[in-house]
């Protein structure tokens, strides 16, 4: 059953026109735009290299947060989840379920993106169970933030606010702009972030060939942790 709703999940997903501009269209964009067009000051070295990581971190947040939260939040004012709800389908396996879905999407995400960034000249480096290791506790904090969100507040709410995170993250979280740019001060409180966490760890072990960046991953750790239990405790069904 479980296998059953995250293929159908992941197929509503790639139907849906507004969530692959999230999830596939826009992080595509911004990489070849940033990478090849120079417009941003990323630094010594190539730009794919220090652009490719904060993508991949973009679309792991698009996928998990962003997508996550419009989506079940109509599915919550709709009363689909209710009825899901009630079905032998228990509640911990249509969660289970979404989460698989998103795993998914992220997989095809992170493949297109990579071969788009080694057409544009990208040397990454460092360990792959590092960046894996990074990209599973950072969908794990993006989750439940998006969760939270799609539970708690109403569907336009949700829409409104998730699009509006997903701006402000893609401009402040060093995806595209380095937080160096921000100043000392803006640079630790941003440094905070889900979304900075993970570019910046995927950073250092693509580009610098880094070991495992654990202040990175602490961070991300510690969103995942408050997020899923945030979302659990408040999660409102109906």
């Amino acid at each position: 059953m479980i296998a059953a709703q995250a293929a159908l999940e992941t197929r509503m997903l790639l139907r849906n026109g507004e969530q692959l501009l999230l999830t596939v269209v826009i992080p595509t964009l911004l990489l070849v735009l940033f990478s090849s067009v120079d417009i941003v000051d990323t630094g010594k070295g190539e730009a794919v290299d220090f652009l490719a990581p904060g993508i991949l971190a973009l679309a792991v947040m698009s996928t998990a947060f962003t997508g996550q939260a419009i989506a079940t939040g109509f599915e919550r004012r709709y009363g689909v989840l209710k009825r899901l709800a009630s079905s032998p389908l228990p509640r911990w396996g249509l969660m289970t379920a979404k989460t698989a879905s998103v795993l998914v999407t992220e997989i095809l995400q992170v493949v297109l993106l990579t071969v788009i960034a080694f057409a544009l000249g990208w040397s990454p480096h460092g360990s792959p169970a590092a960046v894996l290791l990074l990209l599973v506790v950072g969908t794990a904090a993006f989750s439940g933030l998006g969760l939270l969100m799609a539970g708690t507040l109403k569907a336009e709410a949700t829409l409104a606010a998730a699009n509006l995170v997903f701006l402000l993250l893609l401009v402040g979280g060093g995806v595209i702009v380095p937080l160096e740019k921000f100043g000392s001060a803006g640079e630790q409180v941003l440094g905070l972030l889900p979304v900075s966490a993970l570019s910046d760890g995927l950073r250092d072990v693509l580009q610098h060939g880094a070991g495992m960046p654990w202040a990175d991953l602490g961070i991300l750790a510690v969103w995942a942790v408050a997020g899923l239990a945030a979302a659990g405790r408040f999660f409102r069904w109906e």
